[in-house]
């Protein structure tokens, strides 16, 4: 009788050890939002599409969402019957911000775009869920490293030896009949770029009168920058549009 009581004991107090709705857990919650609204606000000043408030929200709802599991279930645990198993919704707050990611990032032509916004949004879940989780050294480490990636690494990437051998794409519209495509292919050769591929395609007239307007995609490779000769080609005469895709750009 005397055991049964202790155990008893025991569970009564490992449940009130568990009951958590007070102080301790709106600091968890709030170190969520604070991390997570610091991240939010770098890239904010980025302008992109997933800024503060996108970042500030995904972090505090992984919190909260680490906390329900943790304590939200306590007037339900019996000992031997029922057990709490907090990991199971850290697996889904995985799964659920990679769903939320995946929609931030698109293919535009041969680019890829959004791909370190939708990492950094799975980074600030991880982050909420550990402040969540009272891992408040690891949250604020790992925030630190989010800062020391996204600020420190960018330069040591523009500084590392391009690829020659990676293509990129360019595209030029002009006035077809004016030996621009000449210009285009000499400036690009006289910046060490070779010629991949070449395609044309008319798009339209200035007016009904004037001469077809001609578009031609270019793939090339070389150590230069491809934003560098795009900007020589839009001075040419008569050139309308320039857009370039340079695979050695980085995604921020």
């Amino acid at each position: 009788m005397v055991l049964a009581g202790a155990e008893a004991s025991t569970a009564v107090a490992a449940t009130h050890a568990l009951d958590g709705e007070g102080w301790r857990q709106a600091g968890e919650l709030g170190l969520a939002l604070l991390l997570s609204a610091v991240i939010g606000l770098e890239r904010e000043i980025r302008q992109k599409n997933a800024g503060l408030r996108t970042h500030t929200l995904v972090g505090v709802g992984a919190a909260l969402f680490m906390l329900i599991s943790k304590y939200g279930f306590t007037d339900v645990l019996e000992t031997g019957r029922v057990i709490l198993d907090p990991s199971r919704v850290a697996a889904q707050i995985v799964t659920g911000v990679g769903f939320l990611g995946a929609g931030i990032i698109f293919v535009r032509r041969d680019s890829v775009r959004g791909l370190t916004t939708a990492a950094a949004i799975w980074l600030t879940a991880a982050i909420g869920a550990a402040s969540g989780a009272g891992l408040w050294v690891l949250a604020v480490l790992t925030t630190g490293i989010y800062f020391l990636v996204a600020l420190v690494f960018p330069v040591m990437t523009r500084r590392l030896p391009r690829s020659a051998t990676a293509i990129s794409a360019l595209q030029v519209r002009y006035p077809d009949g004016r030996g621009i495509l000449r210009q285009v292919l000499q400036a690009a050769t006289e910046r060490g770029f070779a010629i991949d591929d070449v395609s044309a395609e008319t798009v339209g007239r200035r007016s009904p009168a004037g001469p077809a307007i001609v578009e031609v995609a270019l793939h090339v490779h070389g150590r230069q920058s491809v934003n560098e000769l795009a900007a020589a080609l839009s001075e040419l005469d008569d050139v309308d549009v320039v857009l370039a895709s340079d695979v050695h750009a980085i995604d921020e």
